[in-house]
């Protein structure tokens, strides 16, 4: 009996425990489906083609609150595994089913259809969109505002999940009031709601100029500095790369990173990090510096020429080095005086030899050259 076969049967005896009478049995039945869903992707569209989402679909208007709880986890694991499976979930009508489910009474409800509809947003802009379009958006800012913290942690997430596509679903999230109370939150002392709320300020942020405005005018400086010591890793990294997308866009937005202590800030962050937590710090150099000669002195003033250069001595990987190399480039090439702290530090022979190197790659050679 093959694999397939074996599941076609688990399906057509788990689908009728659905319908059961008895609530236990539908609840068991609810979750014994998402578990198998969550194992794999040839699972999960096995439930797909077992034609059970709709009958999920149905009892989530219709069920007690532990029931709504297991179907949506169903859906939340038949969606995560690709964008064509999140697809099938969206096709069978549960987002609306999801939506009225954030406005329930139970936190565990709420939850569960958070986590279902940011698992459904992350795959691509047009699942995201119809995740917008269905009005889940300001209810997700509503439960961040639930005193539940696993219930702002998972909304949390799942905004970051919407806004991450583009700038239009970014404003969407904005125009929801979002910015203010995740910017309430940065202080929060639960490491892994800050983890979600430093990732969807910088999945708002990176789109354009306006959008990292409305950040910073929610008054995150100089607070954020302070985490960038975060006993985390994920929140220090993750506030090192908002920093980054802010820094990115213009020198106004540089230079108020500047005046918040933020290039000495981020300096002893990339000599506190290790590897790829370190990357968005070496990048946020590089940024600033880009913009302007007094942007790549303040730069060069708080040491951060000599940070690059050990960084440069210490790490492995091609594509940091190449970060490291193209951030050395931004600061040295706007003056003599720029170029000439560079070569103090003694980096050129470092990047010559991994320049001449064959076992460098493409990318770290053509960073490095320039």
């Amino acid at each position: 009996m093959s694999q397939r076969q074996v599941l076609q049967g688990v399906m057509s005896l788990l689908r009728p425990l659905l319908l059961d009478v008895v609530p236990t049995v539908q609840q068991t039945a609810a979750l014994a489906l998402g578990r198998l869903a969550n194992y794999n992707d040839d699972l999960a569209e096995a439930v797909v083609k077992g034609d059970i989402l709709p009958q999920l679909v149905y009892s989530l208007a219709e069920q007690n609150r532990f029931y709504k709880k297991a179907a949506a986890f169903v859906l939340r694991a038949v969606a995560k595994h690709s964008p064509q499976l999140a697809q099938a979930v969206v096709d069978c009508g549960a987002l609306d089913a999801l939506v009225i489910c954030l406005e329930e009474f139970d936190p565990g409800v709420k939850e569960s259809a958070a986590w279902a509809l940011g698992y459904i947003a992350r795959h691509n802009a047009e699942l995201s969109q119809a995740v917008a379009d269905a009005g889940a958006v300001p209810l997700l800012v509503l439960c961040i505002q639930e005193p539940e913290l696993s219930l702002k942690r998972i909304s949390a997430s799942a905004l970051s999940d919407v806004c991450k596509h583009s700038p239009e679903l970014a404003q969407t999230v904005v125009d929801a009031g979002a910015i203010a109370h995740l910017a309430q939150m940065i202080l929060n002392p639960d490491a892994k709601l800050k983890r979600q709320v430093f990732s969807a300020l910088s999945q708002i942020s990176k789109h354009s100029v306006d959008l990292s405005e409305m950040v910073v005018e929610a008054e995150i400086f100089p607070a954020v500095l302070t985490c960038l010591r975060d006993p985390d890793e994920y929140v220090r990294k993750n506030v090192a790369t908002l920093i980054r997308e802010i820094a990115k866009h213009t020198p106004e937005l540089a230079q108020l990173i500047v005046n918040a202590g933020g290039v000495a800030a981020i300096v002893d962050y990339v000599g506190e990090s290790k590897g790829n937590v370190r990357l968005p710090g070496v990048m946020t150099l590089g940024y600033i510096a880009a913009h302007s000669d007094n942007l790549a002195m303040a730069v060069i003033v708080s040491k951060g020429v000599n940070q690059l250069a050990i960084t440069l001595a210490e790490e492995t990987e091609d594509h940091i080095k190449a970060a490291v190399g193209w951030s050395l480039g931004q600061i040295g090439r706007h003056t003599p005086e720029h170029a000439k702290a560079v070569a103090v530090a003694n980096v050129l022979p470092r990047l010559l030899q991994l320049y001449l190197a064959a076992s460098s790659s493409e990318d770290l050679q053509m960073k490095v050259a320039h």
